[in-house]
């Protein structure tokens, strides 16, 4: 345990309550957006027509009605042909991650992530002890060179990725990159894990093909309803083939034996009731001009040196900083400055991030925006004029 990295983000949670922060910190979807009243309508329903069921153990894979829900999701939405006996449910994609790891990586074993990768995963395989082998993201994707490197030289057990809007950089990879990334894979016989809980969250450019349509059997899928519901139910799945889920089905068993029987009773007849896509509609509106206005705070308020990413959907923006400064040495200016980010570094294996910071759109209206931003770029600006006088 003392060689698994606390989570940066969760230790400043307590940093980012204070009267008056303006936070693009954590990653959080924006509560006005929970379907609170159409939840408790739903919970009624389920309580009134099937509470003593509802209340009761059940199976691991969990409430049939929900993975058939989602499996006709992927084929309705992705063309994608999936069945319910393919679908796990999990407590958030977290769970999923931690179940991967139980189920195949032994200490270690290589496997490989993007760089920067997305924190939550670090931990969740940090737990088995395997070998990282951090490969760089481009602006489309991951580097694919690198990769091939990387599996011609390791064994690697699996890569994985956050292929849409990943979490830290914002970026999605584009279908050529989709197609070299499935290419080599097959050729050195590596499974995918496609972590995809901001998938739905697009408001920009063209959905493309999920790893499994190039790959099949060999690409395992993880979702979330976090992002498009609300984190709170800690509900999420796991997509995989026969083979793959037998292996999932008995870490889960010794897990937690099911995900949470009632909440997964009350989501689905949340989802039977209501308009999801109607719904998920919203919340993109919103989080566009939210990351509108943080490209445009970004590009009035700070120094033309500054770097970012332009996301076409998901929640975050990838700052990359001038070579002169640390993102961890503006961190407490800016929280004396009464705005909260989070510095790049516990996104890296290997020590990199030093001049990066992960900055949140969703959970902030774009009054708060403009000003956490006006007041990061002042930071940063004094801080570069710090360094210029220090160094003449």
């Amino acid at each position: 345990m003392s060689t698994i990295p606390k989570s940066f983000i969760r230790e400043i949670l307590h940093v980012t309550v204070q009267p008056g922060m303006i936070s693009f910190a954590g990653g959080l979807p924006n509560p006005h957006f929970f379907p609170v009243r159409e939840i408790a309508a739903a919970a009624l329903d389920v309580l009134a027509a099937d509470g003593d069921s509802a209340l009761q153990y059940s199976t691991t894979e969990r409430y049939e009605p929900l993975r058939q829900y989602i499996a006709q999701r992927y084929r309705d939405k992705r063309g994608m042909d999936v069945s319910a006996d393919e679908i796990l449910i999990t407590n958030g994609s977290q769970q999923g991650l931690d179940l991967i790891g139980k189920a195949f990586i032994d200490s270690g074993d290589p496997i490989a992530i993007e760089r920067p990768g997305y924190l939550g995963a670090i931990q969740a395989f940090a737990v088995f002890e395997p070998q990282f082998c951090p490969v760089p993201l481009l602006a489309d994707g991951v580097d694919i060179d690198r990769l091939s490197e990387v599996l011609a030289q390791r064994r690697v057990k699996f890569f994985h990725t956050v292929i849409n809007f990943q979490n830290p950089s914002g970026t999605s990879y584009s279908q050529d990159r989709r197609g070299e990334l499935a290419g080599v894979l097959e050729r050195y016989e590596t499974m995918v894990v496609e972590d995809d809980p901001y998938g739905e969250l697009r408001f920009a450019g063209a959905v493309e093909p999920s790893m499994r349509q190039w790959l099949g059997g060999n690409a395992v899928l993880l979702g979330s309803f976090s992002k498009i519901v609300a984190p709170g139910l800690r509900l999420g799945w796991i997509c995989a083939q026969p083979d793959v889920m037998d292996r999932l089905v008995v870490a889960k068993q010794a897990g937690d034996l099911h995900s949470n029987s009632l909440c997964q009773r009350i989501l689905h007849q949340y989802l039977v009731n209501n308009d999801l896509d109607a719904h998920i509609a919203k919340i993109t509106s919103a989080y566009k001009r939210q990351r509108d206005a943080m490209v445009r705070a970004m590009e009035e308020h700070f120094p033309a040196q500054v770097s970012f990413t332009r996301p076409e959907g998901g929640m975050f923006i990838w700052v990359t900083l001038p070579e002169a400064l640390s993102a961890l040495e503006l961190f407490e200016p800016a929280v004396q400055q009464k705005v909260a980010f989070v510095p790049g570094t516990p996104f890296f294996v290997d020590g990199g991030g030093r001049r990066n910071m992960r900055l949140n759109f969703s959970n902030a209206d774009e009054e708060s925006i403009e000003e956490g931003i006006r007041r990061l770029g002042r930071i940063i600006e004094e801080q570069l004029s710090d360094k210029h006088r220090r160094s003449s």
